[in-house]
């Protein structure tokens, strides 16, 4: 099956929209086949403010409908917890509120940008998706994340050479309790790391101090900036350390 004939047989969809490389791409091929689209996008504490200005950017762009929801996540004591399948009680909470809301506003058909390179039995969040009866045409079609950011530059989307991102509640161990200020200080500490120029990398919580991941281009420059790096993030943890083992 072609996107063209999925979206050919389903000609109105509501799209769960991140502003990352797979939900972008997808919502603008929904609008390339003029079919009735609206994407939605859940803002929660789980989510930093710089996703929500590029989902909001990338609409922008292609002329997109988007609709932003709020859920309050913590307010779930199983979330809260951060149990090993944490990722299924988010999104059954998250895309249960999508559905609602698209219901409402007259879409019967769900869609979400997991694409045929995700791994499934890698993702608890997956199973809430098929309970929830979404649907993933990228998955449907064969569309791997490596053609969708081809297929997303040849489009002119900016989010097609976006790292990928997980969300703030990933930087905490499972079974170490969640709170706002834990996300909060990830928030801050990851962005202040993004201001310098650094990218793709992940800023993890053990106890009170931070490990930093980063790809290995990126590793001589932290030692470079070692004191300006670690002057600023013992504001926020008790100790710094930097993770020799490159991320991806």
């Amino acid at each position: 099956m072609t996107l063209e004939t999925f979206f050919r047989e389903n000609s109105r969809v509501a799209v769960a929209f991140s502003g990352g490389v797979d939900s972008s791409y997808l919502l603008y091929a929904a609008l390339r086949y003029g079919v009735v689209v609206r994407g939605y996008y859940v803002k929660t504490a789980f989510q930093p403010q710089f996703e929500l200005d590029d989902a909001l950017r990338l609409a922008h762009e292609i002329g997109a409908d988007v609709s932003i929801l709020r859920v309050d996540v913590l307010s779930d004591p199983i979330v809260l917890s951060n149990p090993s399948d944490r990722c299924y009680h988010c999104k059954k909470r998250i895309f249960g509120t999508i559905a609602k809301a698209a219901q409402a506003d007259g879409f019967s058909v769900l869609l979400d940008g997991t694409n045929a390179s995700d791994d499934a039995g890698d993702r608890p969040g997956m199973k809430a998706l098929q309970e929830l009866a979404v649907r993933s045409p990228l998955r449907e079609c064969g569309l791997t994340k490596t053609r969708i950011r081809e297929l997303s530059r040849e489009a002119g989307l900016f989010t097609w050479n976006k790292p990928a991102y997980a969300c703030l509640a990933t930087r905490i161990p499972h079974g170490t309790a969640i709170t706002r200020e834990s996300l909060e200080r990830t928030e801050k500490a990851e962005a202040f790391l993004a201001s310098l120029g650094f990218s793709d990398f992940r800023i993890r919580q053990y106890g009170d101090a931070a490990r930093i991941q980063l790809p290995a281009s990126q590793l001589e420059r932290a030692v470079e900036l070692r004191s300006q790096i670690t002057e600023r993030l013992k504001e926020l943890y008790t100790a710094v350390f930097l993770d020799l083992e490159p991320r991806g």
